[in-house]
């Protein structure tokens, strides 16, 4: 946009200090009732084009929170431009290496916001300079800030490169006592050093020590509660996340003696929510720390009818001896490999249910179950990222 010569009669002014600067959250200039009714058009044009019978499509569900929802950040170190000062933050709207300073953001809570300003001044002070993207060069890389919007329980999680500085041990110390005597609202239950030498701009460890506590925390959901570990998939709105998982549920209907497979199971929140109502739930997903999180927390929960499998789920589905009545589905963005769909496709299972988090993966995979026999009964729309595009959707 070159300038703005009217504004919409929708539009309004956004509360929070980075909109415009940062890339995210998009819909801010819009209230939340504009938001859900946007978002819900968009989904029933999209499934209208592909949704070949006629089907039940229910009104979006809302967060309980349009504010400060999130129960997870990942922020980057860089500078807000060229040679400017060391910066923490999210990416500049329209930008790949520039980064907007994140302490006063919108959808968090405020104890993120202090935690950022605390890690970005003893940053600057310690002289280091952040990994450049082009030279592979510099130390500073990414900040994972995880708070329980329940317990309250608060992750702190530093990522570097293995080009320490030789002042890292008295920064790593410095850092942890500033950390600790923050007067956060949460509870710090622990602080991690993570060193990740990848080219690539995501975090990941190669290395990881525990600073301070542990490197887990709890959350509740629907009564239950679940152990997460720093690279455990777990939905970013946990208030939204009951939403979400109360809709699947509705959907899931009766399961009494049936075996369930949860396919894409993550920490296996979705699993344990259908095991009370179900002879068996059988889980799979490819990261095996969110697996061993997945089996301790149907332990805590009392759970004894949940199995949980590491590994890619084209793979694995060839080492499962039992055969599924129900099939849950919550695929990455991505949605699910073909392969994989043609495999969960041939159980022939009567019922599926579908939790997307991109409406366009879901359609392309509504397609191909429809041309193989499945037929669309009911969509429902959830918000789980106020102010932002983003939208889940349970089939």
């Amino acid at each position: 946009m070159l300038a703005l010569l009217e504004a919409a009669k929708e539009e309004i002014s956004s509360t929070c200090p980075l909109f415009g600067l940062c890339g995210g959250c998009t819909y801010q200039t819009l209230s939340y009732e504009a938001q859900l009714k946007l978002k819900e058009g968009q989904i029933k044009k999209l499934m209208d084009e592909v949704i070949k019978t006629p089907y039940t499509f229910l009104p979006i569900r809302k967060s309980p929170n349009s504010a400060h929802y999130r129960n997870k950040m990942e922020y980057s170190f860089g500078d807000e431009y060229k040679g400017g000062p060391l910066a923490l933050g999210l990416h500049k709207r329209g930008s790949f290496y520039d980064i907007v300073t994140a302490d006063a953001c919108s959808i968090v809570h405020d104890d993120y916001n202090q935690i950022v300003r605390c890690v970005l001044e003893l940053a600057r002070q310690s002289g280091a300079s952040y990994f450049h993207k082009i030279t592979h060069i510099g130390y500073f890389r990414h900040l994972v800030v995880r708070r329980a919007q329940k317990t309250g329980e608060i992750l702190v999680h530093l990522v570097t490169t293995s080009q320490s500085p030789a002042s890292e041990k008295t920064f790593l110390e410095t850092l942890t006592k500033a950390l600790c005597t923050l007067p956060l609202t949460g509870h710090l239950v622990g602080i991690l050093h993570s060193k990740n030498d990848q080219f690539a701009d995501s975090v990941a460890s190669e290395e990881m020590n525990i600073l301070y506590g542990k490197d887990y925390f709890y959350e509740e959901i629907l009564g239950l509660r679940f152990k997460i570990t720093p690279f455990s998939f777990f939905q970013t709105n946990s208030l939204g996340a009951e939403v979400l998982y109360s809709a699947a549920r509705e959907f899931i209907g009766d399961t009494k003696e049936q075996i369930v497979f949860d396919l894409y199971s993550g920490t296996g929140t979705i699993a344990q929510i259908a095991a009370s109502v179900a002879k068996k739930v059988i889980g799979v997903e490819i990261i095996s720390e969110a697996v061993e999180a997945a089996k301790e927390n149907a332990k805590e929960n009392g759970l004894t009818n949940c199995e949980f499998i590491a590994g890619d789920v084209l793979k694995m589905l060839d080492t499962i001896s039992e055969r599924p009545d129900l099939i849950i589905l919550d695929p990455p963005r991505e949605g699910i490999a073909a392969k994989a769909l043609d495999k969960i496709v041939a159980y022939g299972v009567s019922k599926m249910i579908y939790i997307s988090c991109k409406p366009t993966s879901l359609a392309r995979d509504l397609v191909v179950l429809q041309e193989n026999g499945y037929k669309v009964e009911k969509v429902c729309p959830v918000d789980m990222f106020p102010g932002t595009v983003h939208v889940e959707t349970v089939v």
